[in-house]
């Protein structure tokens, strides 16, 4: 009986002897559907991975650690205690800054993050109007996954960092419609700043403080509702003028005190520039420069997108000004060209 079971049993390796065009069929496809894939696999330097740590960030200017700590600090802890996923809850008190991380459980699922993380937004948002008047924020920061394989220096000689910011942001939606791209970032960009430098002997002389002058420039810029009134067809809104356009109307902003109306030109000097001192800067062979970094989407082809970029880069050149040109700092698409290429 055992016999005759074991001869009823399919045996694939006679198949195979008796059915041999059928079987180098079935190789010959499998081989050209393998090399076919092959040509269509997403190549990459860095492979894709999910930072499970967001930073939540909020200033409050003028007040000092422990006011941070009590105020600010420890509501945001104890609200981010309340997510299920949460392993580990650090936090720095600064004066005018309440900085804290939050670090989820490893066993979360990657595909789970996006939801802890709007979970997080939400929570922090139902607490904000409980923070003391002046504080900014809080502001989120989770994006530290992202790796930026082509980066560009846009260097203009002669040319102020505002003008290069301009055609830094026309490149950037240029860069944008670009397949594959997921996010166009700056680096070594310069904040513009009003600088209002008051002479402490014009004060003295004119009997003006300090408050005086805030107050003025408070009450001057500052936006709020005026009313509106009703016809019988529509309704029309109040918006008085009044806010800075310029540095003059900065300038001509009047100062009143002790019964007297005076300038703020005439007792300070008011200029443009960029803040003091600077964030971050970044230089391209010695020059000054603006950093355009360009990541690419999960799942994409770096060596596809470099040659995409490529062509993008054609068209920008011929649309920058005299004098301005794009350099490349880092070309991730060539590295990844060269390696493939040794490997194989």
């Amino acid at each position: 009986m055992s016999g005759h079971g074991g001869g009823d049993r399919f045996n694939l390796s006679e198949w195979g002897l008796a059915h041999r065009s059928l079987v180098l069929y079935f190789l010959v496809v499998s081989t050209l559907i393998g090399l076919f894939a092959y040509t269509r696999l997403g190549q990459s330097e860095d492979p894709p991975f999910t930072f499970k740590v967001m930073v939540v960030r909020a200033e409050w200017p003028g007040a000092s650690a422990r006011e941070v700590e009590q105020q600010v600090t420890d509501k945001i802890e104890k609200k981010l205690q309340e997510i299920a996923q949460t392993d580990v809850v650090r936090s720095y008190s600064r004066p005018g800054e309440a900085l804290v991380f939050l670090v989820v459980k490893d066993a979360t699922r990657s595909r789970d993050i996006p939801e802890i993380w709007y979970q997080v937004r939400k929570k922090i948002g139902d607490i904000a109007h409980t923070f003391p008047t002046g504080v900014r924020g809080p502001f989120f920061n989770d994006e530290f996954g992202d790796t930026y394989g082509n980066i560009f220096a846009l260097i203009g000689e002669g040319v102020g960092h505002a003008e290069l910011k301009r055609h830094a942001e026309a490149i950037r939606g240029e860069l944008l419609r670009v397949a594959d791209v997921a996010k166009v970032s700056f680096f070594g960009e310069q904040p513009q700043r009003v600088f209002i430098e008051l002479s402490n002997t014009k004060l003295a002389t004119f009997g003006l403080q300090l408050g005086d002058i805030v107050a003025a420039l408070q009450a001057q810029n500052a936006e709020t509702g005026a009313g509106f009134f009703e016809t019988v067809e529509e309704r029309v809104w109040l918006r008085p003028s009044g806010q800075f356009e310029d540095l003059e109307a900065i300038r001509d902003t009047v100062i009143r005190a002790r019964g007297r109306a005076f300038r703020l030109g005439d007792v300070a000097e008011v200029k443009r520039g960029y803040a003091d001192p600077p964030g971050e800067r970044l230089r391209f062979q010695g020059t000054e420069a603006f950093g355009i970094g360009v990541s690419m989407r999960a799942g994409g082809d770096i060596i596809e997108l470099g040659r995409k970029l490529d062509e993008a880069v054609v068209r920008i050149d011929r649309q920058l000004p005299a004098g301005i040109r794009l350099e490349r700092v880092a070309d991730q698409p060539r590295a990844v060209k060269r390696a493939v290429g040794d490997f194989t």
